[in-house]
């Protein structure tokens, strides 16, 4: 019994390490295809109000309303418009970079997701 239970961790094992390398590959390339895009980095995800679906995004590119984003990370992979921003409570149509703004998202996302925009 223990030699078969050894047997079945070592392949367990075996298989969770394949799967680990086949999901970091998949996030690379994913992350690849990004840089053949026109996008570039703005931010990362700070905090992510699930209830309202707000993100906390701190920014070190500008943002304004009406741009293209898109949100990557290990389980975050989707796109959107800019239709709404807040700094503070207040409405703003653009945020500059060291702001850090919420943003009404149409998914989850993650805190450390990374930020693009799309140009």
């Amino acid at each position: 019994m223990q030699e078969s239970q050894r047997r079945i961790r070592l392949i367990f094992k075996a298989r969770l390490n394949k799967l680990f390398i086949l999901m970091h590959l998949i996030l690379l390339l994913g992350i690849k295809s990004l840089s053949e895009e026109n996008v570039v980095e703005i931010g990362r995800v700070a905090h992510f109000f699930s209830k309202i679906s707000v993100a906390v995004v701190e920014l070190k590119k500008p943002l304004k309303v009406g741009d293209t984003v898109a949100f990557k990370g290990p389980t975050t992979d989707f796109e959107q418009t800019v239709d709404s921003m807040q700094i503070e409570h207040e409405d703003v149509q653009k945020a500059e970079a060291g702001q850090s703004i919420g943003l009404k998202v149409v998914q989850r996302v993650r805190e450390t997701d990374i930020v693009y925009k799309k140009l």
